[in-house]
């Protein structure tokens, strides 16, 4: 049976209420079941983390302090992750890290000390599956209301109704027997003053550890952590530190990482919504095709706020087939 040894998550509109470009920590709200997922897969004891798209860095609306301090915000009402990797970047910049590039993927597993191919990562639209299939990993959709409906249909065999779900799946797949009930979620901590997340550059990646983690210093040679578990994705490749990525670190700075580059400067005239490349290695092909004649990405679509919502209904009868032979 193949292992399962991290959970990865989404943050917009799969762990919290998307506000656009939200740089204010008292603005987030937690998605329906997002606690009680983290709650149930630390349970378990598997670490998990945040791979996020930031494009308001890149287009100059945001600051990396903003974004780390609505992490750290959510990191409290969540209970803590263990790492918080983002991509600063502007869709056009060409990096390695966003979305559905692998980029931030392979971050998050090289600070978790997991291959890639054994983590699950959980998102609520078609960049957030791409990405784990180019990472070599297991990628499910959590669909909201603001989630296309191409991208529902496209990925209706790798789907949950919402982020609880799809982790207790996975548990029950890898043979790792979730509990009959879930745990309850946390309550919301509060850090002590001038404890805040510590962020730095991984590469191009801005990458911090959530203030409660459980796993630090978790490398090991060949960029692997022992585990026992039993796994919900197969494969070899083994997570690279290398990339565009943004992770947030709470104390001890780690070894080798820049911490002087500069974020990109904002990009004119660019539309709110984030789109996906068409070629990404291991990855089905958007629905989106590059114009003929110049070959870049046609403009980007503003993406939809979405209230707290529980998601489009999935019957139950298809949930199963949904979850791609998971059950429920």
């Amino acid at each position: 049976m193949s292992r399962l040894s991290a959970v990865l998550f989404d943050r917009d509109g799969t762990l919290v209420v998307d506000v656009p470009y939200n740089g204010d920590p008292g603005r987030v709200r937690l998605m329906p079941g997002a606690a009680a997922a983290v709650a149930l897969a630390r349970s378990a004891g598997l670490p998990t983390g945040v791979v996020s798209n930031q494009s308001g860095v890149g287009r100059g609306l945001l600051t990396v302090d903003q974004v780390v301090r609505v992490n750290e915000r959510a990191d409290e009402l969540l209970g803590g992750l263990d790492t918080w990797v983002f991509c600063p970047h502007a869709p056009d910049a060409g990096c390695a890290c966003r979305k559905p590039r692998p980029g931030l993927v392979h971050t998050a597993a090289a600070r978790l000390g997991v291959p890639p191919s054994e983590c699950l990562v959980i998102g609520d639209i078609a960049a957030d599956v791409l990405a784990a299939r180019a990472a070599g990993a297991r990628g499910v959709l959590v669909p909201n209301a603001a989630t296309a409906p191409v991208e529902v249909e496209r990925f209706a065999m790798e789907s949950a109704p919402d982020p609880l779900t799809a982790v207790r799946a996975a548990l029950t797949e890898a043979g790792l027997a979730p509990p009959r009930r879930p745990p309850h979620a946390p309550p919301a901590r509060t850090a002590p003053a001038g404890d805040g997340m510590r962020w730095s550059r991984q590469g191009p990646v801005v990458v911090s550890e959530g203030r409660w983690s459980s796993v630090r210093d978790a490398e090991r040679p060949g960029g692997t952590r022992p585990s026992g578990r039993a796994a919900v994705v197969s494969g070899s490749r083994r997570p690279s530190a290398s990339g565009p990525a943004v992770l947030h670190r709470t104390r001890s700075p780690v070894a080798g990482e820049a911490t002087s580059e500069e974020v990109p400067a904002s990009v004119p005239g660019e539309a709110a919504r984030e789109e996906f490349p068409a070629s990404v290695p291991g990855a089905a092909a958007p629905a989106k095709s590059p114009s003929p004649a110049s070959g870049e990405m046609p403009p980007e679509q503003p993406r939809p706020s979405a209230p707290a919502p529980s998601g489009p209904d999935l019957p139950r009868a298809a949930l199963g087939r949904a979850l791609g032979g998971w059950s429920a």
